[in-house]
């Protein structure tokens, strides 16, 4: 079996830390998605908006100080900036995929949530407690979140953070 060079060793680690950045991301982009979409009503696509923002602000920072700390040619202004504008792209790809398959994620968990009580009793509780709406809006944020991952993290190491080796 061949090994890896340094370099791509080096690589799959970044790529590991930003998806670990990744996790933290999501947590406060569904954290804040469902605070504002689930529990004060804001408009759904808005508030995807508004929670896609607050993790990028924290996968800037995340990703700044951990993920590429040898990254420190450019200064922190400009590399904000390009961190900014990409996920700005990144921002116009989730929203229309968002609000295109929410209605789909819905419809469908609709039909086997009933489905999953039904045949796993013990969570049946904990089910009656989460509306289909929330279970689909949750499927459809995740599907943006993962298509979007791979934009941000081919963009962000070639354009954002291209001063690493």
């Amino acid at each position: 079996m061949k090994r890896l060079s340094a370099r791509s060793r080096r690589e799959i680690t970044r790529f590991l830390k930003f998806c670990v950045v990744g996790v933290i991301g999501a947590v406060v982009d569904f954290g804040s998605f469902n605070l504002l979409a689930n529990v004060l009503g804001i408009w759904s696509v808005a508030a995807s908006m508004l929670s896609f923002s607050a993790a990028v602000v924290s996968n800037f920072l995340w990703n700044r100080y951990w993920t590429y700390p040898d990254s420190r040619s450019k200064n922190i202004t400009s590399q904000a900036v390009q961190f900014g504008l990409v996920s700005l792209i990144g921002l116009a790809i989730r929203t229309p995929l968002y609000a295109l398959s929410e209605a789909t994620f819905i419809r469908l968990a609709s039909g086997w949530l009933p489905q999953i009580q039904e045949t796993f009793d013990i969570f049946s509780r904990v089910l009656d407690q989460i509306p289909a709406v929330v279970v689909g809006r949750n499927l459809a944020l995740a599907l943006a979140v993962i298509v979007v991952l791979f934009w941000n993290f081919g963009i962000n190491r070639v354009w954002t953070y291209s001063d690493v080796e």
